[in-house]
């Protein structure tokens, strides 16, 4: 007998980390993440590597400190869950799981969470070159950002993606990291991640 419960144990799946129950689950056809609540988390996640020089890395950290490395295990588990983004040079046709992608979008809001005050720092230098209309290279940090958001994207995504080809140039590049470092902010305020969650599944949910 307790052979046997041992067993059923061991074959069982491992239990979802309660701290993702605070993202609810929507009503989906399946269990499977849309694809474009894929591409936007990805996108999400690259403009955090592109602010946080410890790129990668630092979303494993995260990871562990929230329990999630059943989820988020090491590197090549994080490529895997973020190369089910379509519009990844090498992507996975595996689908993102909800429980993956909420632990992808925690994750990311956490991280987020801790470059506040960057990620307004940028965004406050962006309006005041805008507004004496000089170039995103008058501010250091800012063109740094840029730089290493356009170098990510253009060495990760497929350019024979019609999306990606779209961004041909460092322009639209860069008004994409805008987007997303509006959106990063959007994520770090009250319920920022629970109305982000949200949004990946506008026009999804029946």
């Amino acid at each position: 007998m307790d052979v046997s419960v041992s067993v059923m144990q061991l074959n069982s799946p491992p239990a979802t980390p309660l701290i993702l129950e605070s993202l609810p689950t929507p009503a989906l056809a399946d269990e499977a993440c849309p694809r474009r609540a894929r591409l936007e988390i990805d996108l999400l996640l690259l403009a955090i590597e592109a602010l946080d020089l410890s790129g990668s890395e630092a979303i494993l950290i995260v990871a562990n400190e929230l329990e999630l490395q059943s989820i988020i295990k090491n590197r090549v588990s994080l490529w895997r869950l973020r190369s089910t983004n379509p519009l990844r040079r090498y992507s996975q046709r595996r689908p993102l799981t909800l429980t993956e992608a909420k632990a992808l979008v925690m994750v990311g809001c956490y991280l987020a969470r801790r470059l506040t005050v960057l990620i307004r720092q940028l965004l406050l230098a962006y309006q005041q070159l805008s507004d004496k209309q000089l170039s995103m290279e008058h501010h250091f940090r800012l063109s740094e950002y840029l730089e290493r958001f356009r170098a990510h994207f253009r060495s990760r995504m497929n350019p024979k993606r019609a999306i990606v080809a779209a961004y041909n140039s460092d322009e639209k590049l860069d008004e994409l990291a805008l987007n997303l470092l509006t959106q990063l902010l959007f994520c770090t305020g009250t319920h920022g991640m629970q109305r982000f969650w949200a949004s990946l599944f506008d026009g999804e949910v029946a």
